[in-house]
């Protein structure tokens, strides 16, 4: 290419309107398409941040049991095994059932989390997984 090729003809400033907009369309495009599987794939990494705290709240809730021979009285908040939400702050963690023999505990999504297609975590003292609210199935969220 020659230097002259690379110089604008005398009145051409800029872009046209035109190409302005092909651009813009094409940005709109590429971010219509990109943006959807980016929250999708943000929503799946954060769903870690669930399971790895449920698993940690029943080893607290084992260690209770074996402290005092029963899962009744542990609670999740400030003053009980763990707090009450996620470490990431994803989830709210809640205890939804305990009695001498057994407990249930879950995570319910919170922020940002909120709407994801697992919906809410619940982990049994026997090591049985389910979720609530979910369009997923608990092999893909588990």
């Amino acid at each position: 290419m020659t230097v002259a090729c690379l110089r604008r003809r005398p009145g051409q400033r800029g872009l046209t309107l035109i190409e302005l907009m092909v651009a813009l369309v094409m940005v709109a495009i590429l971010t219509a398409v990109a943006l959807p599987s980016y929250r999708q794939y943000v929503q799946k990494s954060r769903r870690a941040d669930a399971t790895t705290t449920l698993l940690t709240l029943a080893q607290a809730m084992e260690r209770w049991y074996s402290e005092r021979g029963t899962y009744a009285g542990a609670t999740v908040d400030s003053g009980g095994l763990m707090p009450s939400s996620s470490p990431q702050g994803f989830y709210t963690l809640s205890i939804t059932a305990q009695d001498a023999n057994g407990f249930s505990i879950s995570a319910a999504p919170a922020g940002a989390q909120t709407g994801d297609a697992c919906g809410s975590y619940t982990l049994e003292e026997d090591g049985s997984r389910s979720l609530s609210g979910a369009t997923l199935t608990s092999a893909q969220c588990w």
